[in-house]
């Protein structure tokens, strides 16, 4: 990995940013981690045709923000964040080498590849957990972490003395980041304890984890300022037969992120991928469940008695092309779940294969809470 060059501490007294340059390479980058986003979201296994001229395209800029930053003289403050970038523009770079190599090697090694392609999603998850630290040097980058004509949130100053942790927020249950059984989440950095926000916990899909599966809705929690809780399951996925096992940790969260922020007991959503789509509509299913508002994506209706499925909201989304779970598994799910009374919505996606849709995201929260616009 190419390192940016930075100056001896004696040499570096009045030098200034070249603002433009930097935006430039900022912009270069959040570009390619768009693209491998897509790529992610438009990737389906029985049909690869044209995803790497999507990727093509950031190849060469990449290596251009990595030359770039290897020239690139900075004051003292800007050290940090400068070599940020710099490693992240590399993994990035990286994550689209190797989801080409994957692409266009022959369909006899594909099993391995699908595995190197799925690892590229998480190194993006911590490429933006890095970058999300020093969003303020530049607008484009601040970007990355917004919805389309959002403004970025103030922090606002807390009377009293009091601490509260707002921000991004990862509680592991070990000593390694990516144990079971811990939780991540946000807080609007414009957090106000007088005023009551909404809750939406998103539950990743299985063998995935919640530090990851934050960063799914964190662009839509920061620009329309709602308090974002994402777990990680206790096994590598959510335990589908045992509800009560990854349930009572999950109430735990509840309680521990009540304790602490003041947020609406009336508007709180419940959603996930996959697993945790399926993990989701089992808490839709309980009589006595906490959570007002229910988004399964790509998941399936569990074999639970429906009669307190009456009355239940319910926004269900599901791709045409899952190759997991079969569209028609949802209709019939769906169709279940109206019969018995839900108040439910179900969106197929034309072109979905078994992946997120992130561009559904507002659509989800406007349909949960339509007051939730981006600021």
């Amino acid at each position: 990995m190419a390192q940016a060059f930075i100056p001896s501490a004696g040499s570096r007294m009045d030098i200034r940013l070249d603002q433009a340059r930097f935006d430039d390479i900022c912009r270069k980058l959040t570009k390619g981690i768009d693209a491998v986003g897509d790529f992610h979201r438009r990737f389906n296994p029985s049909d690869q045709s044209g995803l790497a001229e999507t990727l093509l395209p950031h190849r060469e800029p990449l290596k251009s923000a990595i030359q770039a930053l290897w020239e690139m003289i900075v004051p003292d403050e800007m050290a940090e964040a400068l070599a940020v970038l710099d490693e992240s523009a590399s993994v990035v770079l990286d994550a689209v080498e190797t989801i080409l190599a994957v692409l266009s090697a022959p369909r006899s090694r594909f099993q391995e590849g699908f595995k190197q392609i799925m690892r590229t999603g998480r190194k993006l998850c911590q490429v933006q957990d890095r970058l999300y630290g020093i969003r303020g040097v530049s607008a484009g980058l601040d970007r990355l972490f917004l919805e389309a004509g959002a403004a970025a949130p103030e922090e606002t100053a807390l009377d009293g003395g009091k601490t509260v942790l707002t921000g991004i927020h990862h509680m592991s249950a070990d000593e390694t980041d990516y144990g079971r059984g811990g939780f991540s989440f946000y807080v609007p950095e414009s957090y106000d304890p007088r005023e009551s926000y909404p809750l939406v916990i998103a539950l990743h899909g299985g063998s995935g984890h919640g530090r990851d599966f934050l960063w799914s809705w964190l662009k839509e929690a920061r620009s329309r300022r709602f308090i974002l809780l994402s777990p990680t399951s206790m096994d590598r996925t959510w335990s589908l037969m045992d509800p009560a096992k990854d349930g009572e940790r999950l109430y735990s969260l509840l309680e521990f992120m009540g304790e602490r922020y003041s947020f609406d007991l009336g508007r709180v959503l419940l959603t996930g991928m996959s697993d945790g789509a399926t993990f989701a509509l089992i808490f839709a299913l309980q009589a006595n469940t906490p959570f007002t508002a229910f988004a399964p994506v790509a998941g399936v209706l569990p074999p639970y008695d429906l009669r307190a499925a009456e009355g239940r909201r319910i926004y269900w989304i599901h791709g045409a092309l899952d190759w997991m779970f079969p569209v028609y598994r949802a209709q019939d799910g769906s169709t279940a779940l109206k019969q018995a009374g839900a108040d439910i919505r179900f969106r197929m996606v034309d072109d979905l294969a078994h992946a997120y849709p992130r561009e559904l995201n507002g659509s989800i929260i406007e349909w949960f809470d339509p007051d939730l616009v981006p600021v």
